[in-house]
């Protein structure tokens, strides 16, 4: 899969290539704020396919949790563009920044224990408490 998109602002642009690791929604606290609100829509895909080929990102990393995630972000229009996991080897790409979003198709919901009344999970996905496994 070649996935390519950026900012609203058009600054920053990125490519991504490989076989998608994961699609899914995340409804955790974490990513509602970062969202806006609604659940944040992700493809998690290979570290060794992604590239930026214009401009730069801003990367922000909270200092007070352990195992923080490093958010990268569009320092002129502030789009949210991808997240880092300590210890992936995958960028988690948010599917708004995608040039074809349509590309995206969930397989799964994860952190359902703090989906909110107003999230909507596509019929017959598997749904998460947390992460599978966990």
């Amino acid at each position: 899969m070649r996935l390519e998109g950026g900012c609203y602002c058009g600054e920053v642009r990125y490519v991504a290539e490989g076989d998608p690791m994961m699609q899914a929604q995340c409804h955790c606290r974490e990513c509602q704020y970062i969202s806006g609100g609604a659940p944040n829509t992700f493809i998690a895909m290979p570290v060794a396919g992604f590239t930026y080929i214009t401009g730069q990102p801003k990367q922000f990393t909270r200092k007070d949790l352990e195992r923080a995630v490093t958010r990268e972000f569009c320092a002129e229009c502030g789009t949210h563009l991808v997240t880092k996991v300590p210890g992936l080897p995958a960028v988690v790409v948010k599917v708004g920044t995608l040039d074809e979003p349509a590309q995206f198709h969930p397989q799964l919901a994860i952190y359902t224990c703090d989906k909110q009344e107003f999230h909507q999970i596509p019929t017959g996905i598997p749904t998460f408490e947390k992460l599978p496994g966990h």
